[in-house]
């Protein structure tokens, strides 16, 4: 009798390891085909790709005359106040350490909500040419509202140029909200000719984690032809984020500034607006109220940086209103660490004054920049 319990027991024993081994076997199978899938679905975007211009219109830039601009990152319509986003991290002045809950958007309203407070304050600022960052068309994360539908609905008397820097396949993380599937970019919008656009690719961080997560980033470059044969070279770029010491944006800065200073020497005018997730100078990188420590993905840019012809554009209430607010705690203000990353470089010949709008981070973690310019005769 004791023999046979023996055995029932060893029975039992065998069968619960078999089916540990099984299940193991079945995560790593998943696990594994979870990254042949990413892996199968991984490309960059040629660079040096030519994009279509819609809805072009045939009015000439000319010297003398004043233009604005505005850059805005609109944050794919998810970061309300109440947001904070799953990769951002950051720790408290007591040493509380601090990181984002959501993956994606809180709700498809809530997205159309932000969206539209987004078009408004556009156009309030009624600007000849918008510059926007984290647009949108097809993804997981924003319910699959297409903000550049929207988005060009709203300003149908403009041209416009898309730019795709974000593609992916469904990413599973983080687990309690994943993040999903993305087609999203940057969206130019301009009231004057477009001669010719085409999309630049940014060095990325090619690292196998690392590579699925972060965007294929890129610059939009629009050519736009000026009375008397030069061109203004409009540029709407969006820096990698998630680059602690800087070491991807050194070289993505190496690539922008040789393409600025190329332009420049053939006689161009030259305008780089966007978000560089840089802070843009010392003065702003600690400048603002706190109750975060100093986050480590901040990099400085300085003027000291820039190609030869090229000056960093200081707003001029660069110490009154941030830019950007870290995302890894709802906002509060005075609680969240701020500083500026959204501005705009341009080049010596191109008379120039910046102001950063106050929305109060209304609709996005990011106030947009309005830029008033004259080209030099």
């Amino acid at each position: 009798m004791k023999n046979v319990e023996k055995n029932a027991r060893k029975s039992v024993v065998v069968t619960i390891v078999k089916i540990i081994i099984a299940v193991l076997l079945l995560c790593i199978l998943a696990v594994a085909g979870y990254i042949i899938y990413m892996q199968m679905h991984y490309y960059r975007i040629e660079d040096h790709t030519a994009l279509e211009v819609e809805n072009n219109t045939d009015v000439r830039l000319q010297t003398g005359a004043t233009y604005t601009a505005v850059t805005y990152n609109i944050g794919f319509g998810a970061y309300g106040p109440d947001y904070s986003f799953f990769m951002d991290t950051g720790e408290m002045k007591d040493g509380t350490p601090t990181t984002g809950e959501y993956g994606k958007a809180i709700s498809k309203e809530s997205v159309v909500e932000h969206t539209e407070g987004a078009i408004r304050e556009l156009k309030e600022l009624d600007a000849d040419f918008m510059l926007l960052q984290e647009v949108d068309i097809d993804s997981d994360r924003s319910y699959h509202v297409d903000q550049a539908k929207e988005l060009r609905e709203a300003f149908a008397g403009y041209g416009n140029v898309f730019a795709n820097n974000f593609h992916t396949a469904y990413l599973l993380y983080p687990f309690s909200d994943p993040h999903g599937a993305v087609q999203a970019g940057l969206l130019n919008f301009s009231r004057y000719e477009i001669g010719k656009s085409e999309r630049r690719s940014y060095p990325v961080d090619n690292s196998f984690i690392t590579k699925f997560t972060d965007l294929d980033r890129c610059f939009l470059v629009m050519r736009l032809p000026v009375e008397g044969g030069r061109e203004l070279v409009l540029i709407n770029s969006h820096m990698s984020a998630y680059d602690e010491g800087g070491r991807i944006r050194a070289q993505q800065l190496e690539l922008l500034n040789y393409v600025m200073e190329e332009e420049y020497q053939a006689g161009n005018y030259v305008i780089v607006g966007g978000d560089f997730n840089h802070a843009l100078g010392e003065a702003v990188a600690e400048g603002f109220p706190s109750e975060q420590k100093f986050p480590a993905w901040v990099s400085i840019l300085t003027q000291e940086e820039m190609a030869d012809g090229i000056t960093m554009l200081r707003a001029e209430n660069e110490l009154e209103v941030p830019t950007c607010r870290g995302a890894d705690i709802v906002y509060t203000k005075g609680v969240n660490y701020t500083t500026v990353v959204d501005g705009f470089l341009v080049s010596v010949n191109v008379k120039a004054t910046a102001e950063n709008i106050d929305t109060d981070f209304a609709y996005s973690d990011h106030n947009p920049v309005k830029l008033e310019f004259e080209l030099a005769e």
